[in-house]
């Protein structure tokens, strides 16, 4: 039986002129200080410097080779920061390489090139910029920096005005959001959710991408298995954590929601908020949120540190694969849910296994919202997902 679809909750993607991450908590105002891990050697940079650094040893010359600039917020962030540091600090350790993570203050593009000068005056050969707040200090160092590196995660670099150019020292790294959302909307169905939704954050192409997927991963189940699926579907508007996002979600849940993936960096707590009310679930983003919450039944993941490590793996090998955009997929382990900590009930890991084995092989398409940013919408040939206002 098909069903209804409302598209013009979709086509909010022509707003969208950027590609982005949905992991940063844009409504932080300033980075908290930043606590020292196993390996520290040094205590925080002095208040005037307006930094704060955790560290290996440093190198015989007491520079310090790999830096991670932060986005807002710390290392332990269970997201964009903590993911890349943790792939640069993994590939530093097996190879006995110095390191460091210097924290800027504020999250200005001032800010972030000023904490890019400082690591490389420590002698840093390639820098890790992690989240999309990074491209326009990026598109600016590259030129004042031209020998060294960088990396640029969930993000190309692009001036103000949204002129992109990407040098020869310098690695944009992209995610398919699109097949995480599938794996996660897939998922839910076939472990008997019926009832979901999804509220994104600002409606940018990577928070599209991911709802895009999250519907035709629940609209495939429902095919196979000959349910009909509803969705209720929304985009706050911004990353932050707010009693507006609490309170959609609460009323979502109250009116029968079982399931709702939170995509959005900090509107995902206010969804956990609503669902620990309520005794629903959660689909969390970009990291595996089960730590966050108890509602929280898997998350479609981007694999940070995996994208990060080789990053700086092809550094040190000669192959940097600068002036060009990487995109992590299915095919490279560059997206994925944590099955080790999911809670589903009915879907295991036998199924997961081969429903990633067909994206990775490129068995399955989906079309993910942002190939014309003025037109896009979701119209899928056989559906069982209905749009609920």
């Amino acid at each position: 039986m098909k069903s209804k679809i409302l598209s013009a909750l979709l086509c909010v993607s022509m707003v969208a002129v950027m590609l982005t991450g949905c992991g940063s908590n844009n409504d932080s105002q300033g980075a908290a200080p930043a606590p020292e891990t196993e390996n520290s050697s040094e205590e925080a940079a002095p208040a005037e410097e307006e930094q704060q650094v955790t560290a290996s040893e440093a190198s015989e010359d007491g520079g310090y080779e790999l830096a991670l600039v932060t986005d807002l917020g710390t290392i332990d962030d269970k997201s964009f920061n903590q993911g890349a540091w943790e792939g640069m600090e993994k590939y530093a350790k097996e190879n006995n390489i110095s390191y460091k993570y210097y924290q800027p203050q504020e999250g200005t593009t001032d800010a972030y090139i000023e904490t890019i000068g400082l690591a490389i005056e420590g002698g840093a050969k390639l820098v890790v910029c992690p989240g999309f707040l990074f491209e326009e200090p990026v598109y600016i160092v590259q030129d004042q920096y031209p020998d060294t590196s960088f990396i640029l995660l969930d993000g190309e670099p692009h001036d103000a005005d949204y002129n992109y150019k990407t040098n020869n020292n310098v690695m944009p790294i992209l995610f398919q959001e699109d097949q995480a959302g599938y794996l996660a909307g897939y998922a839910c169905v076939k472990d008997g959710y019926t009832k979901l939704g999804f509220m994104g954050g600002m409606a940018v192409p990577a928070v599209i991408r991911y709802g895009y997927g999250f519907v035709q991963g629940a609209d495939a189940a429902a095919e196979e298995m000959g349910v009909d699926v509803e969705i209720m579907y929304n985009y706050t508007g911004a990353f932050a954590a707010t009693p507006e996002a609490q309170a959609m979600a609460a009323s979502w849940y109250q009116n029968g929601t079982e399931v709702v993936f939170g995509c959005g960096g900090a509107v995902g707590n206010s969804v956990m908020a609503a669902a620990e009310e309520a005794g629903a679930k959660v689909v969390g983003v970009d990291v595996d949120q089960s730590p966050e919450s108890d509602t929280v039944i898997t998350s479609a993941m981007k694999e940070l540190s995996n994208s990060v490590y080789e990053g700086v793996k092809e550094f040190y090998e000669g192959s940097f694969p600068g002036g060009s955009t990487s995109v992590f997929t299915a095919a490279n382990d560059g997206v994925g849910l944590p099955m080790e900590t999911s809670k589903f009930e009915t879907f295991a890991q036998a199924d997961y296994d081969a429903l990633f084995a067909k994206l990775s092989g490129g068995e399955i398409t989906i079309q993910n919202g942002t190939e014309d940013s003025t037109t896009a919408d979701l119209t899928l040939a056989k559906t069982k997902v209905n749009f609920v206002e």
